[in-house]
């Protein structure tokens, strides 16, 4: 079926559902595959349940008589194509936002500033891939002024699918570091993929929102010979310059566009890195019209979720929870940061980086040289990777290890940081703790 006709259909039917458990009346349901699943099984009973129509790509499900299952080649290309065809029924500004670190909480934060004076749609989460991105999309009513959309990436190729989709008016690249590695193959191809966004938006002579301080990222747009820019950073060249004031544990800084007055924010973030995340924000900010005053206050209340960057007060211990995810630049951030921290009594609990490939032993290593670089009183290490590791600090198999020690002996009086990829599951200790 031609993708016009179909979202004819979708215009009768506005409810996308890719969950058999969730089919309100008039609704459709796009039969999506994964792992563990085959959602083509389960068109029949997402009729039943009260959708109008089920999308399939499995014939064997199909059934000739009954027009309300309609057979495509490929569900999730055609969910992707019927997303693109409604982000286009929308004339608004889409901002893209890709980069191995900081892309949730740049999301976060350019919303609250840009809900200062519009109504935003934006990214649920970090439902940021192939699946996440349309998800986003198909949330776009015309009520919405302007979209903000993460899209991540763990193989060359998945920004540039993305970007045909969301077709963002303008964006920006957080950074590029070593992550997912098994799945890039190389530094080099991390950058080549988040680079997708800097070609389409080279390509489309869209505006690039350019973080002057990081020197992979503007050699990236001095390839592509980018001509809209605007530059947010550290360095005095910038469009909007910033500069960190303290970190004890929040983050606080000033900042200026160009010459004008400085403007103070002491946020609920903790972290030095979260800088450039908040600069970024401003410049979106002022770029679309909302006033400084506006985009203070937008940091100033913004409160972290999500385990990212998150000042945890128990009875016993202040915790730094960092634990939705780890890769070897984010953790080298979170130790730096934490080490310089006017804080006593330091405790880091790290667990495995994983999709490294084979660089998992070395970047753990080097994990390991940069915490005794650190003045840390006590190190905890949890996960397999750790294990193979060469150090006299101490080390757990998992976190159910983890927690029948914290049980046994707990620990009291200390600032803990807490950080490793989503699988160690140590955001499950500060109950604890």
């Amino acid at each position: 079926m031609d993708i016009k006709e179909l979202y004819k259909r979708y215009e009768a039917n506005p409810i996308i559902t890719t969950d058999s458990r969730n089919c309100p009346p008039g609704s459709i349901f796009i039969a999506l595959k994964g792992e563990s699943f085959d959602g083509n099984r389960f068109a029949k009973a997402a009729l039943e349940k009260g959708c109008s129509y089920a999308i399939i790509d499995n014939k064997a499900y199909g059934d000739p008589t009954d027009e309300r299952i309609i057979l495509v080649d490929d569900a999730l290309l055609t969910y992707k194509q019927l997303a693109r065809e409604h982000r286009r029924r929308f004339p608004i500004p889409v901002i893209g936002i890709t980069g191995t670190n900081g892309k949730t909480t740049s999301k976060e934060l350019i919303a609250a500033v840009l809900s200062k004076k519009y109504n935003v749609l934006y990214t649920e989460g970090n439902f940021n891939n192939d699946v996440g991105v349309p998800k986003t999309l198909m949330r776009l009513t015309h009520e919405h002024e302007i979209a903000v959309i993460e899209m991540g990436a763990s193989h060359e190729g998945d920004i540039r699918k993305l970007v045909e989709y969301a077709e963002p008016t303008c964006g920006l690249i957080t950074n590029v570091g070593r992550a997912h590695l098994e799945g890039f193959g190389s530094f080099e191809g991390v950058k080549r993929t988040k680079g997708e966004l800097y070609d389409y938006l080279k390509t489309n002579d869209a505006l690039l929102f350019l973080n002057e301080s990081n020197d992979d990222l503007v050699s990236m747009a001095k390839e592509r010979n980018f001509e809209r820019i605007v530059s947010y950073g550290q360095s005095t060249t910038a469009n909007v310059q910033g500069e960190m004031t303290g970190c004890a544990p929040f983050l606080n800084f000033h900042w200026r566009s160009n010459d004008a007055e400085w403007q103070t924010v002491e946020t609920q973030l903790v972290g030095a890195y979260n800088l450039d995340n908040m600069l970024a924000a401003v410049a979106i900010g002022l770029h679309f019209g909302v006033s400084p005053a506006d985009i203070c206050d937008a940091l100033v209340t913004y409160t972290p979720s999500n385990n990212r960057s998150q000042l945890t007060q128990t009875p016993n211990n202040s915790l730094i929870v960092d634990a939705y995810n780890a890769n070897p630049s984010s953790m080298a951030a979170a130790i730096d940061n934490f080490r310089v921290m006017e804080v006593e009594r330091k405790m880091a609990i790290l667990g495995d980086m994983r999709e490294l490939g084979a660089t998992t032993d070395e970047e753990h290593q080097k994990v390991v040289e940069r915490l005794e670089a650190g003045d840390f009183q006590n190190v905890w290490l949890v996960g397999e990777n750790f294990a193979k590791i060469n150090t006299t600090y101490r080390k757990f198999q998992n976190i159910e290890e983890v927690k029948e020690e914290l049980q046994q002996h707990p620990l009291k009086g200390f600032h803990i940081l807490i950080k490793g990829s989503n699988g160690t599951r140590l955001f499950e200790l500060p109950d604890f703790l």
